[in-house]
């Protein structure tokens, strides 16, 4: 009795050991999605796209060098005062810096010889009129009269002329004026500073900074990938969360000897001027590629054990279990290689919990 007790405890446990794969194969065949997240689980087709890429790069923010004005000292002097810091907004014509100088003085002095001119060249032409009249005189003596007069306003003209254009002030005194609405950038004058009329050297920097340029630097491994029009995407650490976006509109071709990189130029709308000059930028720029793949959002990818899977939607009943390889990732977009063909739908959201609930 004992050993016929023995022989069935043997088949039994070998008749188990047969079966529970199989129930574990119809446990998994059976998976239904339930009413509430077939409602919540969205799916997404496997279609053919043309194949992008992205290189990134590092650069900084400038100024638009066509709305950037440098400004120079037109005479030498002592500043007696400065009316605006760096980074101030300033209006064109706005008072940036008054100068006291020897050179206006000199300026003040052909003004009034001018004028003194003017007066007596009236006075010549008066009096030859006169004396023409009495016959005294001849036409060519009033015409002489006339050109001297004439040549005596030009003169007062052109000074004159020369105290609007430079913003000179009576008392030696040389007004710095903004010609732009714009940011000071650079300054480069404070109060009591002795200018020397030589100076070569810019006192201020305005820019417009509407619109501004990011500029990157690309590597000489690249320059061959980096075309114009290529979108560009440009983020900032001051703003890490926000991608400024617009294309490559300038390749600079040369190579920059102290980096060994060519630069490219992003012109960028810049509203609410968040982007400062001199800022640090990374710089994402996408382009495709003459070939197309098996696409699906990047979202689908699930990654374990160094390996991506997907979960193939046919039915609320049949979800299957998909092993894919991923071929390159660009932004939302994952491109396949191998594991999918086109037109089978992909599960995007609630893919994690499916995935849990069929491999656990």
């Amino acid at each position: 009795m004992k050993k016929y007790t023995t022989s069935f405890a043997a088949l039994a446990i070998a008749a188990a050991a047969c079966t529970h794969p199989k129930l574990q194969e119809e446990k998994k065949e059976t998976f239904v999605l339930s009413d509430t997240m077939l409602k919540s689980t969205k799916t997404a087709p496997v279609v053919q796209q043309v194949l992008k890429n992205e290189l990134r790069f590092f650069g900084k923010i400038t100024a638009d060098n066509n709305k950037l004005i440098e400004i120079f000292p037109v005479v030498g002097g002592n500043v007696v005062k400065v009316l605006v810091e760096l980074g101030d907004f300033v209006q064109k014509g706005q008072l940036l810096a008054t100068v006291r100088s020897t050179e206006v003085a000199g300026f003040e002095k052909e003004l009034q010889d001018a004028g003194n001119d003017v007066l007596i060249g009236e006075k010549n032409l008066k009096a030859a009129q006169e004396l023409f009249e009495g016959r005294l005189n001849t036409d060519r003596d009033v015409a002489e009269a006339k050109s001297q007069l004439e040549k005596a306003r030009s003169q007062l003209n052109r000074v004159k002329e020369t105290y609007s254009i430079y913003h000179l002030k009576q008392g030696s005194t040389y007004e710095v004026r903004s010609p732009i609405s714009g940011f000071i950038v650079q300054k480069n004058i404070n109060q009591d500073m002795q200018l020397r009329s030589d100076r070569t050297d810019n006192i201020f920097d305005i820019a417009q900074i509407d619109d501004v340029w990011a500029l990157a630097n690309v590597s000489e491994s690249d320059i061959n990938k980096v075309k114009l029009g290529v979108d560009a995407q440009v983020t900032t650490i001051s703003y890490g969360d926000r991608a400024f976006r617009g294309k490559v509109d300038k390749i600079f071709n040369v190579i920059d000897p102290d980096t060994k990189s060519m630069k490219v130029r992003i012109k960028l709308e810049n509203p609410g001027y968040l982007l400062k000059p001199e800022m640090r930028a990374s710089i994402l720029l996408s382009f495709p590629e003459d070939q197309k793949m098996l696409s699906v959002p990047a979202g689908a990818l699930i990654f374990e054990r160094s390996r991506y899977f997907v979960m193939v939607f046919k039915s609320r009943y049949r979800i299957e279990t998909r092993e894919v390889k991923v071929f390159r990732q660009v932004g939302e977009t994952a491109y396949i290689s191998d594991g999918l063909k086109e037109g089978d739908q992909v599960i995007t959201q609630n893919q994690l919990l499916i995935y849990d609930a069929l491999n656990d």
